[in-house]
């Protein structure tokens, strides 16, 4: 059973969840609990990891780009915050998130997702858009 975002209602919510992610994106874990889950996120495929960011409906909250928006979940790419937070949140989220343990998304699946997320590729400088000059 696939699990969707829900939308998001009243800004006071969207930036009481864009606190708590920035938060835990800040806890420190010791170094040894870091490696492992870096190196299972570094062997993550990315390819996969967008399939699966689109049928698991991740892209609903934080779009296809995982550029995430204020009214309905946070950006998560090009930079995401460490593999091991991201775990973390994704199998005990706090607010609107529904969570997403182990039996709904795989360890390898979550690594895969973590490799799509890392892919991003950067915004443009502001000051290289025509537009906005």
């Amino acid at each position: 059973m696939k699990t969707r975002c829900l939308p998001l209602t009243g800004l006071t919510l969207v930036v009481a969840l864009t606190i708590a992610a920035r938060a835990s994106a800040q806890v420190q874990t010791p170094a040894s609990a870091q490696r492992p889950a870096a190196t299972s996120a570094s062997a993550g495929n990315a390819e996969n990891g967008k399939k699966l960011f689109t049928s698991y409906g991740c892209y609903q909250c934080h779009g296809r780009e995982a550029q995430g928006s204020t009214a309905t979940g946070p950006r998560l790419g090009p930079r995401p915050m460490a593999f091991a937070n991201l775990s973390k949140y994704v199998r005990q989220p706090t607010g609107q998130m529904p969570p997403y343990t182990s039996k709904v998304v795989s360890d390898a699946e979550l690594a895969d997702i973590y490799a799509f997320l890392q892919a991003r590729p950067q915004p443009p400088a502001l000051e290289s858009i025509q537009l906005l000059k």
